[in-house]
């Protein structure tokens, strides 16, 4: 239904557009949804006017960022940008920055009456060793005077120092109910026509990560404002799980050249690369009825193992070939 161009070009005028992640961003911390736990915290925290270091860990797209400015915001209210420092550490992840930026700010009075600052270092996981040690003795030395809120995909890789001065919130993936009330009132409010097998293509493609939904909202509807299920993936490079079946299905049934005749078209189809399809192949097999457990265990190591030979360097098309025979000899004893 859309070439490639014309996915490419929609993408980019969606992106030039106002973002509708940052556009319908929660402003406070009593407009977000999802993980009630953390946020019944942080509402304590923002009725007290204070709180103290934090770490937000958990995957991409599940509220950490939201939640840190959204409790700096009702904390500070009007002087919220005034007081608040936010810094990606993968960007600025060396020893100069914490040193020279980080320090800086942090020893400087807060402004409008506020008795402290914050500085947001997200993906403080990428911080070196070395930052990190500098980190711990700011945090020590100007804790009277300014807040310390991180946020990582993984907490291991922050070093225990670090870890046992904040307060740490667990962030989940969305669950499914979640997304689909998010995705439902943003495209009521855009005007968007959105199919229910669409919502549901969404919440597969979206995988708990409520950014990614409301991106393949966006990049859908700049397309078309009747959003459809056949658009979500074509605007994804995703394939529906129905292919993939089919594809395990070829593999059982068909043998080696039917299936990877099928496994080629699929890749073309929808644009995918070789990681991207074992990636998607790797979690449609687990709702494959006609694959026995043991199957699935050995299609899950088997899937790890090209992976691992992609990722490293490995050829593609010799790859997938070697993935797609191995499948149809698993499948046929």
């Amino acid at each position: 239904m859309v070439i490639d161009g014309q996915v490419k070009a929609v993408i980019g005028r969606a992106l030039m557009a106002k973002m509708w992640v940052e556009k319908h961003r929660p402003q406070t911390v009593d407009d977000i949804r999802g993980q009630p736990a953390v946020i019944g915290r942080l509402k304590a925290y923002a009725e007290q006017g204070s709180f103290p270091h934090l770490l937000f860990a958990g995957p991409p797209g599940t509220g950490k960022t939201t939640a840190a400015i959204a409790l700096t915001r009702d904390v500070f209210q009007d002087s919220f940008r005034d007081n608040i420092l936010e810094m990606n550490a993968s960007d600025e992840r060396g020893l100069d920055s914490i040193r020279n930026k980080v320090k800086q700010f942090a020893k400087t009075s807060p402004l409008g009456g506020a008795t402290f600052k914050v500085i947001f270092l997200d993906e403080a996981d990428a911080l070196t060793s070395d930052a990190q040690g500098a980190l711990r003795r700011i945090m020590e030395q100007y804790s009277e005077t300014c807040r310390f809120i991180l946020s990582c995909n993984y907490s291991s890789k922050v070093i225990e120092p670090i870890q046992s001065r904040c307060a740490v919130f667990r962030f989940r993936p969305l669950a499914n109910d979640q997304i689909a009330k998010q995705i439902s009132d943003i495209s009521g409010s855009e005007g968007v026509t959105l199919d229910d097998d669409a919502k549901e293509a969404i919440i597969n493609v979206s995988q708990g990560d409520l950014r990614k939904a409301i991106t393949a909202l966006q990049v859908a509807a700049s397309l078309d404002k009747h959003v459809t299920r056949a658009l979500i993936y074509e605007t994804t490079a995703t394939a529906p799980p129905e292919q993939l079946h089919d594809f395990l299905l070829a593999c059982k049934r068909d043998g080696f050249h039917p299936a990877r005749r099928r496994l080629q078209t699929i890749l073309d189809k929808f644009g995918l690369a070789g990681t991207d399809f074992i990636n998607q192949l790797h979690r449609a097999m687990y709702d494959t009825e006609f694959l026995e457990e043991i199957q699935k265990l050995e299609l899950t190591e088997m899937l790890a193992q090209v992976d691992f030979r992609l990722v490293e360097g490995g050829g593609e098309a010799l790859q997938l070939d070697a993935m797609c025979s191995n499948i149809c000899r698993l499948l046929s004893d």
